[in-house]
């Protein structure tokens, strides 16, 4: 008899056991808990100590509040031009509202995948191959705001939409890399021009600096020249001035300017002057010499 109470007594121990670890929940940080009473909502618990009612309360969801980063697989759309591309996206989402993820929708993640490939082709089919290559930045923002849209009712919120790779056509692929290899070889050939003819700009730039050089040198050798001549020209004449100064000083008489004359006559059989002094008061060769005579 003994021995049942025990066993009686070790149940009621478990039981009771059972019904507070039950109870008590410990919630992490960044998680919420949706609670059902009944099979009915009841409240949404944040991170910490809760009580719970074993038999009435259920933990219906456990929802996790940190960003989550969801990589879909490639989609087929239809550009405006009708060229297929296969788009592979990557959604960057939150929960924000566990109790409408938890009764908004079923299978959110799914409902999420759907929606992107809806609203991708919405996108895509507005735009061209060209565009859809060069503008990633404006897809990326018009499927945000489309999918933030449409899953706010599910407490979702979209932070962030990516387009992780874009594939055209084999046939465009390979168009656009003809352009591109003939766009590298275009600039490569206006390179070479531009260098080709900065090269021939400075070797003209060159050429003009030193004819200019060469003419400034000339015209310096020409202008001292021309200086050296004027400067012999008027020492010469300012020796003549002297000497006609110092013959005038000196009172010379008839005899003395024919002598001087003579002399000149002399020079210039010579060569040696081309200048001569002959008094206007001589009338012949005849009274020269006899003046000559005299002063001898």
């Amino acid at each position: 008899m003994l021995s049942v109470n025990m066993i009686v007594f070790g149940v009621i121990i478990l039981l009771i056991f059972v019904v507070i670890s039950k109870s008590i929940r410990i919630i992490s940080e960044s998680e919420m808990y949706v609670i059902e009473r009944l099979g009915k909502y009841s409240r949404t618990l944040d991170s910490g100590l809760h009580f719970l009612n074993p038999i009435l309360d259920n933990v219906s969801k456990k929802v996790s509040l940190k960003e989550q980063v969801v990589d879909f697989d490639p989609q087929a759309v239809i550009t405006k031009d009708n060229a297929t591309m296969e788009i592979d996206t990557v959604v960057y989402y939150q929960i924000t509202d566990p109790k409408l993820y938890t009764y908004g929708v079923e299978r959110p993640l799914s409902a999420i995948e759907n929606l992107t490939a809806t609203t991708l082709r919405n996108i895509i089919g507005d735009m061209t191959v060209d565009e859809t290559l060069t503008s990633r930045d404006v897809i990326n923002g018009k499927m945000r705001l489309e999918l933030d849209e449409a899953t706010d009712p599910w407490g979702i919120k979209v932070n962030r939409v990516e387009l992780k790779s874009i594939l055209p056509p084999v046939e465009i692929k390979t168009a656009m890399e003809k352009e591109m290899k003939a766009e590298r070889e275009k600039r490569a050939k206006v390179l070479e021009a531009q260098a080709q003819k900065e090269s021939a700009i400075l070797v003209a730039e060159g050429e003009k600096t030193a004819a200019i050089l060469r003419a400034e040198a000339k015209k310096e050798v020409s202008i001292r020249e021309a200086e050296g001549k004027a400067r012999a020209i008027l020492a010469l004449k300012e020796a003549e001035a002297e000497g006609i100064r110092i013959l005038n000083s000196s009172s010379p008489t008839k005899e003395i300017l024919a002598l001087r004359s003579l002399e000149s006559l002399e020079k210039v059989s010579q060569g040696e002057a081309t200048k001569i002094f002959i008094p206007s008061e001589l009338q012949n060769l005849t009274s020269l010499l006899a003046g000559i005579r005299e002063i001898k």
